[in-house]
């Protein structure tokens, strides 16, 4: 885990380096500058963030949601210790995508907050895991508790790829992929608005934060289990 702990503190900080310091320049002349996408400008460097956020919380609630499948067939503690905590660490990539989202928003459409369809559907995400943190704790026997979190787990991370990836292209918004879209994706992943370069550090981006997301969930992992060994002992 060390090497993924450095790597992915490593690669992350190469991101926010690079995503914010290479200059945008309307001719670029070579790796070191990156090309201007029209309407997004400066706020275009967001991209190194914000979606590999987003892609992190969609992989962390479908862990959750395995190991809350794994828990149900097999019943063993340890399954959902691990579904509880990459659900917590789904939640913190989604607060993290929500604000990153928030500030684009704010420069690109004037305000925070739209209730764009994307914005809404990762706010509906947020409260749908913010409940199961408070089903968990309003259960006090760890069988009973195990068993409706897992079920949740499952039911939840079902929803997840219909809030992400279904809703908000059934729906007109502002947001880049949405309904009436003549791209039908945005310039997030048009490879004729996305130059080499940009490309290039937006994967390495998306391999940082996926290697942050192992890392703390081993962490998250390890104190868990040693709590649960004290609860008891106790």
């Amino acid at each position: 885990m060390t090497a993924v702990k450095y790597g992915s503190i490593g690669i992350i900080t190469l991101v926010l380096i690079a995503g914010l310091a290479i200059p945008l320049t309307r001719s670029p002349q070579g790796w070191l500058e990156f090309p201007v996408i029209p309407g997004l400008e400066e706020k275009a460097r967001n991209i190194f963030f914000h979606v590999p956020t987003a892609w992190t919380t969609v992989l962390a609630f479908l862990v959750s949601m395995f190991y809350g499948i794994r828990y149900l067939r097999k019943r063993n503690l340890d399954d959902d210790l691990k579904s509880v905590t990459s659900a917590g660490l789904g939640f913190l990539f989604c607060v993290l995508a929500t604000v990153t989202g928030a500030l684009w928003a704010k420069f690109n459409w004037g305000s925070f907050w739209n209730w764009d369809p994307r914005q809404t559907s990762i706010f509906i995400l947020l409260l749908i895991y913010g409940a199961y943190f408070a089903l968990r704790s309003a259960v006090e026997t760890d069988e009973k508790r195990a068993t409706l979190s897992a079920v949740y787990a499952v039911i939840a991370g079902l929803t997840v790829p219909f809030f992400i990836f279904i809703m908000p292209r059934m729906m007109s918004g502002l947001h880049p992929g949405a309904k009436g879209d003549s791209s039908g994706a945005g310039p997030l992943f048009e490879s004729k608005m996305m130059a080499a370069n940009m490309r290039v550090l937006f994967y390495i981006s998306m391999i940082g934060f996926n290697l942050l997301y192992v890392w703390l969930f081993n962490l998250r992992l390890r104190v868990a289990r040693l709590d649960y060994r004290r609860l008891i002992q106790s």
